[in-house]
């Protein structure tokens, strides 16, 4: 097992409860309906994710290698830049700051890094 995988996912797992209670209870009294929903697609890519992690920590047991690893390092690289993204994209929008819209370009780097982790998790189960 992955001990470092497990310890981040059971931390990003905390900060996903956190960040959903949050957007149920306060997020939504303070930002339009589109807003929220950009952030709770933060909250569950994140929440997927960390299941990804969880389950990359396990599958290490079995098939030590590097795409195994790699597709770990790509999970939390995914949700730093895909949820990371969507978070700033919603604190903008409630500061009312504008001219940062570029911020949503990185969101799909973010979901390249998860795909490419699913990838090297599938292709990682191969080699023993």
């Amino acid at each position: 097992m992955h001990k470092g995988y497990i310890k981040t996912a059971a931390f990003l797992g905390a900060l996903s409860v956190m960040l959903g209670a949050f957007a149920a209870h306060k997020l939504k009294q303070m930002l339009t309906e589109q807003s929220l929903n950009i952030f709770e697609t933060g909250v569950r890519y994140q929440v997927y994710h960390v299941f990804a992690l969880a389950l990359t920590a396990l599958i290490y047991k079995e098939f030590s290698n590097k795409l195994i690893t790699t597709a770990g390092i790509l999970f939390m690289l995914g949700i730093g830049f895909f949820s990371g993204s969507l978070y700033l994209l919603t604190y903008l929008s409630a500061k009312g700051i504008v001219g940062y819209e570029w911020v949503g370009a990185i969101t799909p780097i973010g979901g390249l890094f998860f795909i490419i982790g699913w990838l090297c998790l599938s292709l990682g189960v191969k080699y023993k």
